[in-house]
């Protein structure tokens, strides 16, 4: 499963317009270095702030392991604290749900530049501009859009409806333009005349399900083109990640070779340690 989800990330990845380019694509498990950063990192963080980690909480809870947690799994937080170090990222772009990771990495950096040198750098946090795409419900592929979950009081269309957690509206405001009302939408100057429609009663949910489907599918048919372009080339696809996780290895390495140093474990590289030991043992 996980391996033929790599070749789907990669291809909607690409076929959303990013170019390898200028983006590195590349597979995590491929980058060694990231597991030694991890290591390092562990003894910076103790068990008690882990489990203060209100990311981590809520995934112990829905995946149920609250009676038998895995190591790996318990210290994703620090294995991510290395997947953005190695980089030295300057900024992450995140939904605000992974702010506790975040914060968990800016804890490691700066705890390791107090104790040994200011080598890892500091991200800041890149949040969406469209507030409704901080949280974007998912509907994990059981829903289409005419299925979609609105309003259980809306029942009949003369009914006053309500926006707040009615997911139609919720992807309507992170994905609706202007230029689509009147494409689409008409009868109406923008969203915000929709939703007061919607609120005093007289809009079916169906009308407004048919709105956002047309939003989607304009926003997602360019995209779909071009993940069909990609298709056709699989092996190609595979290769440009070959090629991005050897340049992420050798950025990688680099960062890791600076952590060492810092660290002082730098044994066979430090020839100043070398030449000091050289002449002590010669002075006996």
């Amino acid at each position: 499963k996980v391996r033929q989800n790599i070749i789907e990330v990669a291809l909607d990845y690409l076929s959303c317009g990013l170019d390898p380019t200028k983006s590195t694509l590349f597979i995590q498990s491929q980058i060694s270095e990231l597991c030694e950063l991890t290591f390092y990192y562990m003894d910076l963080v103790t068990v008690s702030r882990l489990q203060r980690n209100p990311t981590v909480k809520s995934e112990i809870k829905m995946r149920d392991f609250e009676t038998s947690i895995p190591v790996g799994f318990f210290t994703y937080p620090i294995s991510q604290a290395a997947d953005i170090t190695a980089f030295k990222a300057t900024t992450v772009p995140v939904g605000e749900d992974q702010l506790p990771m975040i914060e968990q990495t800016r804890e490691i950096v700066r705890k390791f530049n107090g104790i040994y040198d200011e080598v890892l750098v500091e991200p800041e946090v890149l949040l969406p501009d469209n507030a409704a795409c901080m949280r974007l419900p998912g509907i994990d592929g059981k829903q289409k859009i005419m299925e979609m979950y609105t309003d259980p009081l809306h029942i009949k269309v003369s009914d006053p409806g309500h926006i707040e957690g009615n997911t139609v509206f919720t992807y309507l405001d992170a994905f609706s333009r202007p230029e689509h009302f009147e494409e689409y939408m008409p009868d109406y100057a923008n969203l915000d005349e929709l939703k007061e429609h919607y609120r005093k009663g007289g809009l079916g949910d169906v009308k407004i399900k048919r709105f956002l489907n047309n939003v989607m599918q304009e926003e997602l048919s360019p995209i779909r083109a071009r993940r069909a372009e990609f298709e056709k080339d699989i092996p190609e696809v595979y290769n440009i990640l070959k090629k991005g996780s050897d340049v992420a290895r050798e950025t990688a390495a680099q960062t890791l070779s600076e952590v060492k140093r810092a660290m002082k474990i730098d044994y066979f590289e430090d020839q100043d340690l070398i030449r000091t030991q050289s002449e002590r043992y010669a002075q006996k």
